[in-house]
């Protein structure tokens, strides 16, 4: 940990401050915070997410490849964390702090609510979980915009703020030009930010599979950019993990695109005529996906690699 606190503190730790003494709210992936009253909390949320850097002397990659991702990798890494809140998001709840343990002998990570005992009929209430959800896998919603040209459209600054105040906020990654951020909430208008350009060392876990992870947290204040300064391209994450969830976060998305300002995006209730649909590219039965999709794209254009998932 000292090489990514010496590599942290060299390159951001001038730029880092704490909050501002404001009276405007601090939203943090849909939780509203005070700076003046909760700014312990504040950090402890922040610290709880998951925080993925550069690494250096992993396995080289394909065997004969680099060993370190350091200047090329910080899109990778904020996709990582955005993927690693939403599985926090399903398997823990946002409302539970993952904190990491100085002592490796405790453990990977730690849940800041104990256990506690369930009361009542397990197995009739699990019944009805299970039935209520046969329908309804959880989702993630990874949606990739073009808020301006060169720089952002101030159009679109109060619909992007309104995506970190909804419970379903998975934040938002992208950044400047070659450099990618993890965007986890605003104050005023700032926005509050993971910077994956640290460099640290790859973490083995031991023979029971367990590893410290104090250098997946991030023990400093957040940075913070004007939102001014943010590149036009992101991708708005979001998690739903019931109906219900998806439900509401329509509704939201619709109040939010009839406010001040310009819709991010739009929602429909079916697919619109002018798009193309699965009888387009269903050429013949004895085609497959890939080839249907090759025949449909060209498959030499430079801006499309036609992939077999």
């Amino acid at each position: 940990m000292d090489a990514a606190t010496l590599t942290y503190d060299s390159l951001r730790f001038g730029e880092i401050e704490d909050f501002p003494e404001t009276s405007e709210p601090v939203w943090i992936l849909g939780q509203q915070f005070s700076a003046l009253t909760e700014k312990d909390e504040i950090l402890a949320d922040v610290t709880s997410r998951l925080w993925l850097t550069y690494r250096k002397n992993f396995q080289p990659i394909g065997g004969t490849g680099p060993t370190s991702d350091t200047g090329w990798g910080c899109m990778l890494r904020c996709g990582q964390m955005i993927l690693g809140q939403a599985l926090i998001c399903r398997h823990l709840g946002r409302e539970r702090l993952c904190m990491p343990w100085l002592d490796f002998d405790r453990g990977a990570c730690a849940i800041s609510e104990e256990p506690r005992e369930m009361n009542g009929d397990l197995e009739g209430a699990c019944a009805l979980a299970e039935e209520e959800t046969a329908l309804w896998k959880p989702l993630v919603l990874l949606i990739p915009l073009r808020l301006g040209l060169s720089d952002i459209n101030e159009a679109y600054i109060e619909p992007l703020k309104q995506c970190f105040m909804m419970p379903q906020s998975l934040g938002v990654i992208g950044g400047k030009p070659n450099s990618a951020h993890y965007f986890i909430g605003f104050v005023g208008d700032e926005l509050i930010f993971l910077d994956p350009h640290t460099t640290q060392p790859a973490v083995d876990p031991n023979e029971d599979g367990q590893f410290p992870d104090d250098s997946y947290h991030c023990q400093h204040p957040p940075c913070r950019m004007h939102i001014c300064e943010l590149d036009p391209s992101i991708a708005a994450g979001f998690f739903c993990q019931t109906e219900d969830d998806f439900d509401d976060w329509c509704a939201q998305i619709r109040k939010v695109s009839n406010c001040r300002g310009l819709p991010m995006f739009e929602l429909v209730d079916s697919q619109p005529s002018h798009l193309i649909t699965a009888d387009v590219l269903n050429l013949t039965p004895d085609f497959s996906d890939s080839d249907r999709l090759e025949r449909f794209f060209d498959s030499e254009d430079e801006e499309f690699e036609i992939l077999s998932l």
